[in-house]
């Protein structure tokens, strides 16, 4: 350590500029990221304001179109709208301070040419609000249809428009046909020729007008009622500019063309620029982002830019070089602390060595621990069930039998004192109740202890005790087996047992189930048992509760024997309680239970 320490740190100057270069170069990187970064988030700031945009315009056409649609609702209501309902109805709209953008509300009455004449001899207008006396049709030549602007409002600025064909123009007629045979809203995407803007600035919106209760369902219905659409004119530059105003910064441009067309040989005409006179600039100094606005199945790409210097604060044009600084101090600094530094990490990794030895050394004293500990709990539990074994098999062959000879007797002096001795008979009679009241109550200390129907089989057992919870809980306790005789040793059997016993009865005392399910199968060397039922479910917090070991005993007798346990549940879903043991290597052929005819210890089980 010695001689490293001479070599890294001696007095001559090149190692010392070694340091300085490197964190010369550090900083430089700081510099770098913390400049992208600003750029990145400001880049992002833009591009989030022009979506704003984007939505704001969107919403405001969304805005005119549902005045359109107001508008169509209201002609379809009656059956004959005049120049003075109109004006009321667009009165009530007050559009010149709810929808700035919007210049007018129309209505175009449909013709065809043979009935241009008669229109013409018969169309008046309401001179007291403005309307011309006779309206004539403009342009004047003939075409095969006609849809003549018969009412406008405000009128004042549009007066020069009423008697105009709008179909005039190819376009115009196509997309006006496309609405009266859909029902659609239909849009030309040619600019509205008007004296009041310049000139493309407008564009207009119609929605079809058909007769009142006529059939619409086919195109031929459609066209048979069709009498006319409303529309309406507004302004793109006011519509746009409105939702520029929202933007942080000022200098944003926003170019609006229409690629509906999508014609190569020519370029897309120019809705909207809210800059045409800008200077030109580097495309490496600008924001750019371009975004796509539906004008009722025509196409608008929205062009944003704004120079990138104009998102960035004060704070951020001296934030790079900040880093710089802060790259290169912390660059040294580290560089001086390195060497002092890696001493004392080796001493931490010889200290974290010894104590990670010691650590392995208490894990394994506490895994043997454990070890002995499970060994312990699976002993003392085998002591128990032979306990339990041993007791019950002593009441039954001794209390048992006393019992039923005791029974035998007062039997027989209940029946020769049945004519001679009626109160000696009654006393016998209570005597020989009391004694068959003892007896069921053995029976059920020793079924407690160990039910005897264990030594018949697995399967036997199961039965015997889920016909026993159908007595006691009066649920629905369906018991699923396959029809497979289950041989199993008694170790693994009692364990079952015990595991049944205690799931049933925590469904009983906590589950407030109607129905409860048991599945026994055994198939590949294992043996599974699975417990369900529809009650309330088990909580996480039942599971740890203090005192209550039923569910933890559960699983550490499933783990005693090598098996998995699962057990899983919801609020209101029910509990399952899942167990598997191996059987392969333990399983042996279980002698065959002795008949009840032929076994002597079997007429006694049967008398208790």
């Amino acid at each position: 350590m010695a001689f490293a320490h001479k070599q890294l740190f001696p007095a001559s100057r090149p190692v010392w500029w070694a340091g300085v270069l490197l964190s010369l170069g550090i900083g430089g990187l700081f510099y770098l990221a913390a400049n992208r970064t600003i750029e990145y988030d400001a880049g992002e700031r833009f591009r989030h304001q022009a979506q704003n945009a984007q939505y704001n315009i969107n919403s405001r056409l969304n805005a005119y179109t549902d005045v359109l649609r107001g508008t169509a609702s209201f002609f379809h209501a009656s059956d004959n709208v005049d120049h003075a309902s109109f004006h009321r109805y667009v009165q009530g709209l007050n559009i010149a301070s709810q929808f700035p953008a919007l210049d007018n509300i129309n209505y175009a009455r449909y013709l065809t040419d043979a009935g241009r004449a008669a229109f013409e001899a018969t169309a008046t207008g309401d001179q007291t609000l403005g309307y011309p006396a006779r309206i004539s049709i403009d342009p004047a030549p003939q075409r095969p249809e006609y849809w003549v602007l018969t009412m406008i409002e405000p009128l004042a600025e549009f007066r020069e428009k009423i008697g105009r064909d709008i179909g005039w123009r190819s376009p115009v007629a196509q997309a006006l046909r496309h609405g009266r045979d859909s029902g659609d809203l239909s849009a030309s995407g040619l600019p509205i020729d008007s004296i009041h803007q310049p000139q493309g600035a407008g564009l207009a919106l119609r929605l079809p007008v058909y007769r009142s209760g006529a059939p619409l369902q086919t195109v031929e219905q459609r066209r048979a009622a069709y009498i006319g659409s409303v529309g309406i004119g507004f302004s793109v530059p006011r519509l746009v500019q409105a939702a520029l105003e929202q933007m942080q910064v000022r200098d944003t441009r926003l170019v609006l063309v229409d690629v509906s067309d999508g014609v190569a040989s020519r370029p897309p005409p120019q809705l909207f620029d809210s800059n045409p006179a800008g200077a030109a600039a580097r495309v490496s100094d600008l924001f750019n982002v371009v975004l796509p606005i539906d004008f009722h199945h025509r196409h608008w790409n929205a062009h944003f830019s704004a120079p990138k210097a104009a998102w960035y604060s004060r704070f951020d044009t001296w934030l790079p070089w900040l880093a710089m600084l802060c790259g290169f101090t912390g660059s040294l600094l580290f560089y001086l602390l390195f060497h002092t530094l890696s001493s004392s990490r080796m001493r931490a990794v010889k200290m974290a060595k010894e104590m990670t030895r010691e650590l392995r050394t208490s894990q394994a004293r506490l895994q043997q621990s454990h070890h002995k500990l499970r060994r312990l709990a699976a002993h003392a539990d085998h002591i128990k069930e032979e306990e339990r074994k041993r007791i019950a098999r002593e009441i039954h062959d001794d209390l048992g039998q006393n019992l039923l000879v005791l029974r035998i007797d007062v039997d027989l002096l209940t029946t020769r004192t049945r004519h001679r001795h009626p109160r000696l008979h009654t006393r016998a009679q209570r005597m020989l109740s009391q004694i068959d009241s003892s007896i069921k109550s053995v029976r059920h200390i020793i079924n407690d202890l160990r039910p005897t129907v264990l030594d018949l089989g697995l399967n036997a057992a199961v039965e015997w005790q889920i016909a026993q919870f159908r007595t006691r809980s009066g649920m629905v306790c369906e018991l699923i087996d396959h029809n497979i005789e289950i041989h199993i040793d008694d170790q693994r059997a009692t364990a079952f047992f015990r595991v049944l016993q205690e799931s049933l009865s925590n469904i009983l005392q906590h589950a407030h189930a109607s129905l409860v399910r048991v599945e026994l199968v055994q198939a590949g060397g294992m043996l599974c048992m699975t417990i369900s039922d529809n009650g309330i479910g088990v909580r996480d917090s039942s599971r740890n509760k203090v005192g209550s070991f039923g569910l933890v005993g559960i699983e550490e007798r499933i783990s005693l024997l090598g098996g998995t346990c699962s057990i899983s549940g919801t609020p209101n879903g029910g509990t399952t309680v899942a167990i598997a043991v191996p059987v392969s290597d333990a399983a042996r052929v279980a002698p065959q239970a002795q008949s009840p005819a032929s076994s002597p210890s079997s007429a006694r089980d049967m008398a208790l």
